[in-house]
Protein backbone atom coordinates (compact mmCIF):
# COMPACT_ATOMS: atom_id res chain seq x y z
CA UNK A 1 0.00 0.00 0.00
CA UNK A 2 1.14 3.02 -0.92
CA UNK A 3 1.89 5.85 1.93
CA UNK A 4 -0.33 8.50 2.10
CA UNK A 5 0.82 11.48 1.15
CA UNK A 6 -1.63 14.24 2.51
CA UNK A 7 -3.09 13.94 5.94
CA UNK A 8 -6.67 15.65 6.41
CA UNK A 9 -6.75 17.65 9.81
CA UNK A 10 -9.61 17.08 12.11
CA UNK A 11 -12.05 19.96 12.75
CA UNK A 12 -10.06 22.40 14.85
CA UNK A 13 -6.87 21.16 14.64
CA UNK A 14 -5.69 24.09 12.44
CA UNK A 15 -6.82 26.52 15.09
CA UNK A 16 -4.41 24.89 17.53
CA UNK A 17 -1.87 24.38 14.87
CA UNK A 18 -1.76 28.37 13.85
CA UNK A 19 -1.89 29.17 17.84
CA UNK A 20 0.90 26.97 18.40
CA UNK A 21 3.26 28.80 15.51
CA UNK A 22 2.12 31.88 16.77
CA UNK A 23 3.21 31.26 20.44
CA UNK A 24 6.65 31.57 19.16
CA UNK A 25 6.15 34.90 17.54
CA UNK A 26 4.32 37.49 15.15
CA UNK A 27 4.26 35.76 11.67
CA UNK A 28 2.66 37.31 8.65
CA UNK A 29 0.47 34.17 7.20
CA UNK A 30 2.53 32.56 4.87
CA UNK A 31 4.91 31.84 7.37
CA UNK A 32 2.54 30.50 9.22
CA UNK A 33 1.25 27.71 6.76
CA UNK A 34 5.31 27.14 5.80
CA UNK A 35 6.46 26.73 9.67
CA UNK A 36 4.00 24.26 9.86
CA UNK A 37 5.13 22.56 6.88
CA UNK A 38 8.51 23.17 7.82
CA UNK A 39 7.49 21.44 11.35
CA UNK A 40 5.58 18.50 10.03
CA UNK A 41 8.60 17.32 7.81
CA UNK A 42 6.21 18.00 4.45
CA UNK A 43 3.21 15.74 6.38
CA UNK A 44 0.80 18.90 7.02
CA UNK A 45 0.19 21.22 4.18
CA UNK A 46 -2.65 24.10 4.97
CA UNK A 47 -3.60 25.94 1.68
CA UNK A 48 -4.79 29.61 1.50
CA UNK A 49 -8.39 28.44 1.15
CA UNK A 50 -7.99 27.13 4.92
CA UNK A 51 -5.37 28.95 6.21
CA UNK A 52 -6.87 32.58 5.76
CA UNK A 53 -10.75 31.76 6.87
CA UNK A 54 -8.93 30.15 10.23
CA UNK A 55 -6.75 33.40 10.88
CA UNK A 56 -9.74 35.61 10.84
CA UNK A 57 -11.84 33.40 12.82
CA UNK A 58 -9.05 33.32 15.14
CA UNK A 59 -8.83 37.29 15.01
CA UNK A 60 -13.03 37.49 15.48
CA UNK A 61 -12.79 35.03 18.60
CA UNK A 62 -9.93 37.52 19.58
CA UNK A 63 -7.73 34.92 20.03
CA UNK A 64 -4.89 36.63 17.80
CA UNK A 65 -4.34 39.93 16.72
CA UNK A 66 -2.90 41.24 13.06
CA UNK A 67 -1.34 44.40 11.96
CA UNK A 68 -0.15 45.34 8.89
CA UNK A 69 3.72 45.56 8.66
CA UNK A 70 6.49 45.17 5.88
CA UNK A 71 7.74 41.56 5.03
CA UNK A 72 11.14 40.23 4.59
CA UNK A 73 10.50 41.11 0.72
CA UNK A 74 9.60 44.22 1.25
CA UNK A 75 5.97 43.78 0.98
CA UNK A 76 3.14 44.89 3.14
CA UNK A 77 1.76 42.02 4.93
CA UNK A 78 -0.76 41.47 7.78
CA UNK A 79 1.33 39.65 10.57
CA UNK A 80 -0.75 38.10 13.20
CA UNK A 81 0.44 37.20 16.93
CA UNK A 82 -1.17 35.72 19.68
CA UNK A 83 -2.94 37.44 22.69
CA UNK A 84 -3.50 36.65 26.49
CA UNK A 85 -6.97 34.88 25.69
CA UNK A 86 -5.05 32.90 22.68
CA UNK A 87 -2.61 31.93 25.05
CA UNK A 88 -4.99 30.26 27.60
CA UNK A 89 -7.07 28.69 24.46
CA UNK A 90 -3.81 27.28 23.06
CA UNK A 91 -3.21 25.85 26.60
CA UNK A 92 -6.66 24.24 26.50
CA UNK A 93 -6.44 23.06 23.08
CA UNK A 94 -3.17 21.67 23.89
CA UNK A 95 -4.02 19.70 26.91
CA UNK A 96 -7.46 18.78 24.52
CA UNK A 97 -5.28 17.25 21.77
CA UNK A 98 -3.12 15.48 23.93
CA UNK A 99 -5.65 13.66 25.79
CA UNK A 100 -7.60 12.93 22.42
CA UNK A 101 -4.00 11.39 20.96
CA UNK A 102 -3.33 9.30 24.45
CA UNK A 103 -6.84 8.10 23.93
CA UNK A 104 -6.19 7.38 20.21
CA UNK A 105 -3.20 5.47 20.44
CA UNK A 106 -4.31 3.10 23.71
CA UNK A 107 -7.45 2.32 21.47
CA UNK A 108 -5.01 0.91 18.82
CA UNK A 109 -2.71 -0.75 20.98
CA UNK A 110 -5.89 -2.87 22.46
CA UNK A 111 -8.13 -3.28 19.92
Amino acid sequence: MPPQSRIDLLQGTLDLLILRTLATGPKHGWAVSERIQQISQDVLQVNQGSLYPALHRLEKQGWIKAEWKTSELGRRARFYQLTAAGRKQLEREAGNWARLANAIGRVLELA
